[in-house]
């Protein structure tokens, strides 16, 4: 059975961030990821980790000015750089919090620029990447992302994000299938589980409603028939993963908002005892 993380960027917004590990693990989530750790010393999300007996499984790498609209680094010429410090930065953060994944956000294509022209960039940083997260096991995600959400982002389909894994050729980066992202841009969700869960290069799953990005059970997914897709996979193959929380729940920065919402997730758990 899949192991949920939640998602603290996006969950408990009524909470400030470094409370929103308490709130968590009052909810029963093992696992934690969120964006990004950089607001904040290592030792002090390792602390509010420990406290609450949680395991840190993911966060994203740099991104370089988020706030002024970019939304990382791997596939923009003249930034190799800047992608570089950023990965090692990112490389800091997951040993200190012992987080054996990182999201390495592509980046958004250039104005004028189209894909085919970025691909040798991308393609260098990743390896580069890879070579050197390889030392500390850690695991790079490629993440596809739709266009209606964040346009012009460089990776956006399921078949796109594997065909540049064969391209980078390191066996410590593998696909984050967020299936609200592929939902939205291509579909049939569950045959692409079934496809390349079995590769061994899907690294983790994050989830959200459709359309609106709210609590699982609310839009057009049938999610306990994804998540029965996921288990009946898993067993088969051995997959041992999260599945990430990363929506915005509905009702919102309501004082236990993040919490009433989670009834999806405690239908499922009485269906799954083994959860």
């Amino acid at each position: 059975m899949p192991r949920f993380a939640a998602n603290l960027s996006m969950l408990y917004p009524e909470h400030p961030f470094l409370d929103r590990f308490e709130a968590a693990a009052r909810d029963g989530f093992d696992g934690v990821e969120f964006l990004f750790p950089y607001e904040y010393e290592p030792a002090e999300l390792v602390a509010r980790l420990r406290a609450n007996g949680l395991q840190q499984v993911l966060f994203n790498s740099f991104p370089g000015d988020w706030d002024g609209g970019e939304r990382g680094l791997a596939c923009v010429p003249g930034r190799e750089q800047d992608f570089r410090d950023g990965v090692l930065r990112a490389l800091r953060y997951a040993e200190a919090l012992s987080c054996p994944r990182i999201h390495v956000m592509a980046g958004l294509m250039p104005a004028g620029q189209e894909r085919a022209a970025l691909r040798d960039t991308y393609l260098a940083n990743m390896r580069w990447a890879a070579k050197a997260a390889a030392p500390a096991g850690v695991k790079l995600l490629v993440e596809p992302i739709n266009m209606r959400d964040m346009p012009r982002f460089f990776v956006n389909r399921q078949d796109h994000a594997h065909e540049l894994l064969g391209e980078i050729g390191a066996d410590n980066v593998q696909v984050q299938m967020d299936l609200y992202h592929c939902q939205i841009v291509e579909g049939d969700l569950a045959m692409k589980i079934r496809q390349y869960l079995p590769t061994g290069r899907v690294g983790h799953f994050q989830i959200a409603g459709v359309p609106q990005r709210h609590e699982p059970d609310l839009g057009e997914l049938n999610y306990p028939y994804l998540f029965s897709v996921i288990d009946e996979v898993s067993q088969a193959c051995g997959w041992q993963g999260w599945v990430g929380c990363e929506y915005r729940p509905a009702r919102g920065a309501h004082p236990g908002g993040t919490s009433e919402g989670l009834e999806w997730l405690r239908r499922w758990k009485a269906v799954k005892p083994s959860a």
